[in-house]
């Protein structure tokens, strides 16, 4: 597996993988905020792609990738989503180990916004207990995602 900077050609493979989660956060792949929202990060390089080769283009398949904001103190991960195929297999872990290794100096701290404790996919995503593992600790609950579901905080600190 190789972690790298996303590239104008992955647009497609990241909704690709928005496809494959909408039915936890509803519509994305044809939501034109979504689209720009990963244009922006490609076009920033503070998106990451997971890749199971180097290359590139059409038919490039995408085993993960995630969005980052690295405006310090205070990171955020804008998105993380594994293929159904790659799930718990580590490319998560991978991308969020590059993420922190290339964006983060501390002190500060990363933030996510998930899925609440009462969301369907909670449980079926794996994602509380994914930040979990990373050492983040669960915050307080925020506004609802676009698909009405609850959503909370989770922060890691990260040491100077």
């Amino acid at each position: 597996m190789i972690v790298r900077i996303a590239r104008e050609q992955d647009l497609d493979g990241f909704l690709g993988l928005a496809s494959q989660v909408e039915h936890w956060f509803g519509p994305m792949v044809r939501d034109a905020g979504f689209r720009a929202a990963v244009e922006r990060h490609i076009r920033a390089s503070s998106a990451l792609v997971a890749t199971a080769t180097t290359d590139v283009g059409p038919g490039t398949e995408l085993l993960g990738g995630l969005l980052f904001g690295a405006e310090a103190p205070a990171y955020h991960v804008h998105w993380l989503v594994i293929a159904e195929q790659a799930r718990g297999t580590g490319v998560g872990r991978a991308l969020m180990a590059d993420a922190t290794r290339r964006f983060v100096t501390g002190p500060g701290t990363v933030e996510v916004v998930t899925f609440g404790a009462d969301h369907p996919g909670a449980v079926d995503s794996g994602a509380r207990a994914f930040y979990e593992n990373l050492g983040f600790r669960a915050g307080e609950a925020t506004d609802p995602g676009p698909e009405g579901g609850s959503r909370q905080i989770y922060r890691l600190t990260v040491p100077a």
